[in-house]
């Protein structure tokens, strides 16, 4: 029995998704670091603000309502790349963008509103671990708008080939990882501090 003949491009599209699913393993280890420190600095105000003071849950609600929303939108881009109709595919990935914009903008509207009531990152320990947290998942999410947008770019110039798939299934899954980041974030740190 001989084996099956593969490609250098299988190869290389193998290797890429290998690397990428080592990338998503230090990424979870990563946030597994912010979520344990923030754990331990959450009750180190410094006499100031807890998060029961500066958080609304309405707020962030709506926030999470927009990125579980795009991870809904950016299914339905892959379904339609499944089916090789590009122009719905990049509609999709462009309402799939619109909606992380507009998290991003509550995200850095909320971190500018902090900032200007006085409570910066430098103003305590949980205010400290509470914006690299949750900063580092907004840094998250401008490399998924810009792999976004590049997907788009690269679609508009050429077609839905093996390559182009690939790299929007990976992209579906970094894109779905942030949402369930976000889950957590919005559970543990927004949803507790506010109750607790």
């Amino acid at each position: 029995m001989t084996k099956p003949h593969t490609t250098n491009h299988e190869q290389s599209l193998d290797k890429a998704k290998f690397g990428f699913w080592v990338y998503v393993m230090t990424d979870c280890v990563l946030f597994a670091t912010l979520f344990a420190t923030y754990a331990v600095l959450r009750n180190n105000t410094a006499e100031g603000p807890s998060a029961k003071d500066l958080f609304s849950l309405n707020f962030v609600l709506l926030e999470t309502m927009l990125l579980l929303t795009s991870s809904f939108t950016y299914g339905l881009a892959l379904i339609f790349a499944k089916q090789n109709n590009k122009k719905m595919t990049i509609n999709w990935l462009t309402i799939t963008a619109m909606l992380g914009l507009s998290f991003l903008a509550m995200e850095l509207y909320e971190f500018n509103h902090l900032i200007t009531e006085g409570h910066a990152w430098s103003a305590s320990a949980f205010l400290s671990a509470y914006f690299t947290l949750v900063g580092t998942h907004g840094l998250h999410i401008i490399i998924g708008l810009i792999w976004i947008f590049v997907s788009i770019f690269r679609l508009k110039q050429g077609t839905l080939n093996i390559k182009n798939n690939n790299s929007l299934t990976m992209l579906g899954i970094f894109w779905h990882f942030l949402d369930i980041i976000w889950i957590f974030i919005f559970s543990f740190v927004y949803l507790i501090g506010v109750a607790l």
